[in-house]
């Protein structure tokens, strides 16, 4: 519902893309138990398949939002220049003490960048990550959308030097832990068994299998990049059967390419794009996961399963030196050697980080309720 009666206590949070759903769920449930603050949920429809968004709100209890832009699909200048336009009469009709966002999609710095214009702070959770590769769009977003926070909520050491280092003030930075690991901790017991998934495959194999998923322009873009990857991972599904959620993105660059032909051998077990508790159930039970999603990362560390990395860089390196990531690229020599060492010992089973809880949410809001008790004077002051 719309602002009514303080709206010095109104947070205005923003979600447009399947991971923010993930990070956002802990968040607006410790905002309704802290109490004194009151969420207005805004979906910009950055991604717009309704199937896929509503499992995702129903698997992770989202209530539906107050708001939706329903921007979909474009380039990123034409994504965020839309975002931006639909988004301020949703921002002055709410009033907002601040604008709470999360991650680093377009979304994210399109809705950061009108508050910051207006004079309304701008909270960042999951703020500091740095690739330190800006050919990676995320990483542009993650950058500026820091530069124009006033609290920036940070999930492992490294991003408070990332920050200190760019020039942010400690006294606007929180160690907080990671909202991600809150919402696996709230829905590992409700997990899809990977036998009611894989039904249709043949069951779950004997000897246990590994998860892919792809969806990174460096990995599916190029067919001369997606060919040999594609038969390495091939490869490791001669021993160990690949599960394979084949996301719509690469999808169509597989159709593209005339490789998606190539799936229909015994050694993958490929699956239709699907929901976080399918996801969830698969990784659980998983032998090995294969990835380039950094959400991934995460969550193979807090369970414990090893996870080759299918890129040359991690904005999470706390997945690799304390988790159970090891970052391989995509090269086929590279995968077939990480995949040896797996089969000699084991993998990674790293530790679990230090605030990696489940109680990430809890803390945010506990400091945004400290934090909005004091004068907002200083905040972006508001200019024609």
């Amino acid at each position: 519902m719309m602002n009514s009666g303080s709206p010095e206590r109104v947070i205005l949070c923003v979600v447009g893309a399947r991971p923010n759903f993930v990070k956002i769920a802990p968040i607006l449930s410790a905002l309704r138990t802290e109490g004194s603050l009151r969420a207005y949920l805004c979906h910009t429809g950055q991604h717009y398949d309704p199937e896929l968004n509503d499992s995702f709100f129903r698997d992770l209890d989202i209530p539906s939002p107050d708001s939706r832009l329903e921007v979909g699909s474009g380039s990123h200048a034409i994504q965020t220049a839309e975002i931006m336009r639909r988004f301020e009469p949703v921002l002055d009709a709410c009033r907002p003490a601040a604008l709470l966002v999360v991650g680093d999609v377009n979304s994210t710095l399109a809705t950061a960048l009108v508050a910051a214009k207006k004079g309304v702070p701008v909270v960042h959770v999951e703020a500091g990550l740095r690739s330190f590769d800006r050919t990676m769009p995320e990483e542009i977003n993650r950058i500026l959308t820091d530069q124009l926070s006033d609290l920036l909520f940070v999930t492992e050491p490294v991003a408070l030097d990332n920050l200190a280092r760019e020039g942010i003030p400690a006294s606007r930075v929180r160690l907080v832990g990671n909202v991600m690991i809150d919402a696996l901790h709230r829905q590992i017991a409700m997990a899809t068994p990977p036998s009611q998934l894989l039904e249709q495959q043949g069951g779950v194999p004997p000897d246990g299998y590994a998860v892919l998923t792809l969806h990174r322009p460096s990995n599916v873009d190029d067919p001369a990049v997606l060919r040999p990857l594609l038969e390495a991972i091939r490869t490791i599904g001669r021993q160990l059967p690949v599960v394979f959620p084949v996301h719509p993105r690469t999808k169509a660059r597989l159709e593209a390419a005339g490789l998606l032909d190539r799936l229909a051998s015994p050694e993958f077990r490929v699956l239709p794009p699907v929901g976080y508790l399918d996801i969830l159930g698969l990784v659980r039970d998983a032998r090995l996961v294969l990835t380039d999603s950094g959400g991934l990362q995460e969550e193979t560390t807090a369970l414990g399963i090893p996870c080759l990395t299918l890129r040359d860089n991690t904005e999470r390196p706390i997945t690799l030196s304390e988790g159970t990531s090891t970052l391989v690229g995509n090269r086929p020599e590279a995968i077939a050697a990480a995949y040896d060492d797996f089969r000699r010992t084991g993998g990674k089973r790293g530790r679990v980080p230090a605030l990696w809880d489940g109680r990430a949410a809890e803390r945010i809001a506990a400091e945004l309720a400290a934090w909005l008790g004091a004068p907002l004077a200083g905040k972006h002051p508001s200019s024609p």
